[in-house]
């Protein structure tokens, strides 16, 4: 059996922005997961979906791995950034366009 969390570490390090969600960002099967992918898309943000729903252990796993109980969670250089609510309320006030130009410059 594959430890999931080496799986987990392996996506976050290889891709400087990662999306856990439900769905793809062509087409999200929740509506968090959805807002989260238009926030990204509106910033102009390049970013690895990874589509939780296809491999329950990793559904499972996500959510010990950030100790965070829910989906999506985003990801930017490795750091847990939040779910659907962090990552609005980030955009809403210009954080996450900051961290975005902070992280991901040059």
């Amino acid at each position: 059996m594959k430890d999931i969390f080496t799986e987990i570490e392996r996506i976050i390090s290889q891709n400087d922005v990662v999306l856990f969600m439900k769905g793809t960002s062509e087409m999200p099967m929740c509506g968090f997961s959805g807002a989260v992918v238009n926030i990204l898309k509106t910033l102009g943000i390049t970013f690895h979906g990874v589509n939780i729903l296809e491999d329950p252990e990793l559904r499972e796993g996500i959510k010990k791995f950030a100790d965070w109980p829910t989906i999506p969670q985003l990801y930017v250089k490795g750091e847990f950034i939040g779910g659907c609510d962090i990552v609005r309320e980030m955009y809403e006030s210009g954080e996450l366009k900051t961290l975005f130009e902070n992280n991901l410059a040059g």
